[in-house]
């Protein structure tokens, strides 16, 4: 059986602290019991610290809000990197013009909003627009009809030559303690792609254009190496062989996606191995 470390112990040897979102910080419940002692710790230590997250549900601003709601106020916008602004950043340099459609909430639009284009729900395109249509992009799981909307999205993509858009790989996330999961939009992005044959363009963990945005914002600031990171997630596939190809030690947390009982068989069996595997993100 795989030994968890000690988690303060870990964490003394790092300058710079990125943290994964969901099932680090929070689940379905709310805050991971204690969280808040970790965030205080690193503060009185003077570490900078960074939410690194595939999450594009809602803005910076609106994400750190979230948390400030469930009690940790340690997270301001600034601290949050999400993989919805390299969307923006694509859109930015990419489509110029016509409607870019999405899949999500209102609030996920925020990213595509901010670019200036001209931004609709899939489910306001139709016969009249579609030709204007110039990019897609998935952006979250809810705020659309499932049925009518992912057939709209399918049936937009035959008829275009678009790129489309992914701005969340992941392909689930965890809801409750009871150890249950429900389908992310990359997962989503993933049927799309199958069924019309096309290869959408992904940002998010594990592509190293999230980390690489993250490390180029701190290093015009400060003198650092990757040497000096800690990538703290709990996700094999995302989080942790993320963190491993783009040089940077990694710890497994056993309070999300990867659960006790199967951590050791999901490590032999995918081969990717974090630095450390802790029982959770919490100190004391």
């Amino acid at each position: 059986m795989i030994q968890a470390s000690d988690f303060k112990t870990i964490l003394d040897q790092y300058k710079i602290i990125f943290f994964d979102a969901f099932g680090v910080l929070k689940n379905y419940h709310g805050l991971v019991p204690g969280i808040e002692k970790t965030f205080a710790y690193i503060e009185q230590q003077q570490k900078e610290y960074y939410i690194v997250t595939n999450d594009a549900s809602r803005s910076p601003l609106q994400l750190a809000e979230s948390y400030h709601k469930l009690g940790l106020h340690a997270i301001s916008p600034d601290r949050i990197i999400s993989s919805g602004m390299l969307a923006k950043e694509y859109l930015d340099l990419k489509v110029n013009n016509g409607i870019v459609a999405y899949l999500g909430t209102n609030n996920s639009a925020h990213y595509i909003d901010s670019s200036g284009l001209h931004t609709l729900p899939v489910s306001a395109i139709n016969y009249t627009n579609i030709d204007q249509v110039n990019a897609v992009v998935l952006l979250d799981d809810e705020g659309f009809n499932w049925f009518d909307d992912l057939n709209k999205t399918i049936n937009i993509l035959r008829k275009r030559t678009i790129p489309a858009i992914v701005a969340n790989t992941d392909n689930t996330y965890p809801l409750s303690g009871n150890n249950e999961v429900a389908i992310a939009i990359g997962g989503i992005a993933s049927m799309i792609e199958s069924i019309v044959g096309k290869r959408f363009i992904r940002f998010g963990k594990p592509d190293s254009q999230l980390f690489m945005f993250a490390y180029d914002l701190i290093r015009w600031r400060l003198d650092i190496t990757k040497k000096d990171i800690l990538m703290i997630g709990d996700t094999l596939h995302t989080d942790i062989i993320g963190g491993n190809k783009f040089g940077l030690d990694t710890v497994l947390v056993l309070s999300g996606n990867t659960l006790p009982d199967d951590a050791e068989m999901r490590i032999r069996s995918t081969g990717i191995v974090p630095t450390y595997i802790c029982k959770d993100a919490v100190i004391g």
